[in-house]
């Protein structure tokens, strides 16, 4: 396998696991358990933002911040910028309700929010790469 292919093999499997990470989320929203759907959502974006930097060979430290992520996809392509901008918010949902004592509990309102916003993000990635991946 040339390295180009084994890129593309990388994106793909990094946009399939994001794209795994929304239907997670859908369904874990569907059976009340809104914090752990948040936290999906925010690993979708981030997958999905990493997939975006695999493709375009460009190196990313291991983070769970999307604004950290996001920096080195707008330097790519900053059309981005809007999907990117609104999913950033996700970044808080990587760790806080991880662990006891969470500060309380999303509701279904806050959730879908962050599934929408993920969604949007995701799918603008999506488009700015080949549709092979």
């Amino acid at each position: 396998m040339t390295p180009g292919q084994l890129r593309h093999e990388e994106t793909g499997a990094r946009l399939d696991r994001a794209r795994r990470d929304l239907r997670a989320a859908g369904l874990l929203i569907a059976g009340d358990a809104n914090a752990e759907a948040l936290f999906h959502c925010q690993q979708a974006v981030e997958k999905a933002l990493k997939a975006f930097l695999t493709f375009h060979q460009r190196t990313f430290r291991k983070t769970h911040d999307l604004g950290d992520v996001s920096s080195g996809c707008l330097a790519i392509d900053d059309s981005l910028q809007p999907a990117v901008s609104q999913a950033e918010g996700l970044t808080q949902y990587a760790w806080r309700f991880r662990y006891p004592g969470m500060p309380y509990e999303p509701d279904w309102t806050e959730a879908q929010d962050g599934l929408q916003r993920a969604e949007a993000a995701v799918s603008a990635v999506e488009q700015r790469l080949p549709a092979t991946t």
